[in-house]
């Protein structure tokens, strides 16, 4: 038996084993379109907690991944229409810059890297939230856009039409700010 029927048959143990394998996926998802640690954690519970009520909704078993992604994104939503946020930037979790026997220019390379990952996610982090949610789903999570499409109940042109003026703003407003890639 499945995660999925297990829950349905009322496991604790699914839901753990649920918890374990989307824990860090909606965690990512939450925080990088609400921006707030402490808020993505609440937001992630509060997946678990839908999804353990609703689980009868789910039909397709194979689909349990993009169901709690559709979830988080609503509460995510739906939190942020009732909220207005400054823009802070958090601190990037980065992997270790230094390893055992790691030339000089290779720990340059790193720190160039975490640098402009830290200046495109606060880039990101700028545009607004229509654009923001395509460009996680797209370029964090790899969804394909019609899987984006389907996930956010809107049609495939409008997600590509989205991800090329969320890029296009990206790009400008990196430019605006002097970087330079490369």
């Amino acid at each position: 038996m499945n995660v999925v029927d297990r829950l349905r048959a009322g496991e604790e143990s699914a839901l753990v084993e649920l918890m374990q394998l989307y824990g860090d996926y909606l965690t990512r998802t939450a925080y990088l379109l609400v921006k707030d640690r402490q808020l993505s954690e609440e937001l992630v519970q509060d997946t678990y907690v839908l999804a353990y009520k609703r689980i009868d909704q789910l039909h397709d078993n194979d689909k349990i991944k993009s169901w709690l992604t559709s979830i988080i994104m609503n509460l995510a939503r739906s939190h942020m229409r009732k909220w207005s946020f400054k823009n802070v930037l958090l601190t990037f979790d980065s992997t270790p810059l230094m390893s055992k026997g790691s030339p000089t220019d290779e720990l340059e390379q790193k720190l160039l890297n975490v640098m402009d990952n830290k200046l495109i996610y606060k880039e990101i982090q700028n545009l607004s939230y229509k654009y923001k949610e395509i460009i996680v789903l797209f370029y964090y999570n790899e969804l394909k856009t019609n899987e984006i499409a389907e996930l956010l109940k809107m049609k495939e042109n409008t997600v590509k039409s989205r991800l090329k003026r969320g890029r296009v703003l990206l790009k400008e407003n990196l430019l605006k700010g002097g970087y330079e890639h490369g």
